[in-house]
């Protein structure tokens, strides 16, 4: 399973598609087994989809994410979980994988 985190100065970031980058976390067997940090291509509609599809992201962990662009992902077959708290992406991740990690309100809603 590939997680992927939009990141600004080392943490999650509410702005999702003009984050400075992303980090791409690779778990196996429940563990983190791998961290990239990749700066994502420049912001337009439906370019960050592909290309995270291509880096084979399964979950996008965000703050915020306009409802265009959950569907977008939604159709490549990429999980969104938006309301996450501003932490580092493999805190992130390991309170996902113990079914903790606290998502509220989706930061684009309102």
């Amino acid at each position: 399973m590939k997680f992927a985190i939009p990141l600004e100065n080392g943490t999650l970031t509410a702005h999702f598609g003009h984050c400075q980058e992303f980090a791409l976390i690779e778990v196996t067997e429940n563990e983190i087994s791998n961290k990239q940090i990749l700066i994502p291509p420049p912001h337009e509609p439906g370019v960050l989809p592909t290309w995270l599809h291509e880096k084979g992201a399964d979950v996008i962990i965000a703050g915020g994410m306009g409802q265009r662009a959950i569907g977008l992902f939604s159709a490549k077959g990429i999980k969104v979980v938006t309301g996450a708290p501003a932490l580092a992406p493999e805190e992130l991740v390991t309170s996902y994988l113990n079914n903790t990690l606290m998502a509220g309100v989706n930061v684009c809603d309102h």
